[in-house]
């Protein structure tokens, strides 16, 4: 997810006074988000295709999303969106918990985690100058804590795609996260940490990440550097952050400027290798959309059908060997990436929740604070 930029804070100060004035309106969550509040069961649509979602995913520091490129608001945005044109209820969603602190640490060293207890080490990981200056209490409750619910979401789907064949977190993908460091936006390795989980639990025995964002997935290398039972596969811009690269089992530079056509016969070219290399009990897609023409932190030049297809052609590539796949969002920084993303994920549903059937729900317009929630 991301590349370095730098934002004034005295800049982000006065977002946070401009978003304390919002406060009341933002953070009051509407009944469609107040029902994916607590952790629960949801339907699988189609009896394969989990959609896993927390309303506790929002970062809760209102104004902190205008002045840094990564939209906190994009997961609610895509949730509502799916709720709004029939595709799916509250009720259908499967709500997770927060990560506990026993599975983020079969990932990161306490040393790392120790440091996020000081919100100038969170503000440098994130990227967010405006952190450094807020109290502890306030950063870990109002940014770690959305973080430890999107991890945990990345496990639940994890469980959820071994019993039904495909599962996706509306968040997640924090790929840049180390064992010893953040970076990128990213604090904890949600995917790297829902692996050894499944491990642990002997659910699985070996795991291919499939990262398919912009940005190579650095930290997810460094976390299974030398470990066998993982195999990362990361397809990303050479030319851009991370810089220098770390070494995944199989990384592909591309050029500037790599469209559609270019990148997806990469694809088909590598991944049926990849997969028969790897070996896995289950796959892990991080579907980053910075790949997208325009986007003010990368240079390639997909469209958003290509996007769309990109993705479909991994999960097809899956569920031909049975495989079960987990589909995480990473990055993605237009202001048409929640859309892009959106278009993906419905594209999912109406293959493998719905096959070729209408939504099953009445479409109907958000609400105007279900509107200002998401904004």
């Amino acid at each position: 997810m991301s590349a370095s930029k730098r934002w004034s804070p005295l800049v982000g100060a006065a977002a946070i006074v401009v978003g304390a004035a919002c406060l009341l309106t933002t953070c009051v969550a509407p009944s469609s988000f107040r029902a994916v509040k607590q952790p629960r069961r949801g339907h699988a649509l189609g009896g394969r295709l989990a959609v896993v979602f927390s309303e506790r995913y929002q970062i809760d520091l209102p104004g902190v999303q205008w002045f840094h490129p990564f939209d906190t608001r994009k997961y609610a945005k895509i949730y509502l969106k799916l709720n709004t044109a029939g595709l799916l209820r509250p009720e259908t969603v499967f709500v997770p918990g927060e990560a506990t602190p026993e599975q983020i640490r079969r990932v990161h060293t306490d040393r790392y985690l120790a440091s996020l207890k000081s919100p100038k080490a969170v503000a440098r990981y994130l990227e967010a100058p405006i952190l450094g200056s807020l109290p502890a209490s306030l950063v870990d409750s109002g940014v770690l804590r959305p973080h430890r619910y999107a991890t945990g979401g990345t496990i639940l789907a994890a469980r959820l795609a071994l019993k039904y064949g495909i599962a996706t977190n509306l968040a997640g993908g924090f790929h840049h996260a180390k064992p010893d460091t953040g970076e990128g936006f990213c604090v904890y390795n949600d995917i790297a940490i829902a692996i050894c989980t499944l491990q642990d639990e002997e659910r699985i025995e070996r795991a291919l990440v499939v990262d398919l964002d912009v940005h190579q997935g650095n930290g997810t290398a460094e976390c299974f550097a030398g470990e066998e039972s993982v195999f990362t596969f990361s397809m990303h811009q050479g030319s851009i952050y991370p810089v220098p690269k770390s070494q995944s089992d199989l990384d592909i530079e591309l050029d500037d400027g790599t469209d559609d056509a270019t990148f997806l016969a990469i694809l088909r070219e590598n991944l049926p290798n990849v997969i028969q290399r790897a070996r896995p009990d289950i796959v892990f897609l991080q579907a980053g959309c910075d790949t997208l023409a325009g986007d003010p932190l990368a240079g390639l030049a997909m469209t958003e059908k290509g996007i769309v297809e990109r993705d479909a052609l991994v999960i097809d590539a899956c569920l031909r060997r049975r495989i079960p796949v987990v589909m995480t969002l990473g990055g993605g920084y237009t202001r048409r990436a929640w859309a892009v993303q959106y278009a993906s994920i419905r594209n999912l549903i109406e293959t493998y929740g719905l096959e070729g059937r209408p939504p099953p729900y009445p479409r109907r317009k958000a609400t105007a604070g279900e509107k200002l929630y998401a904004k």
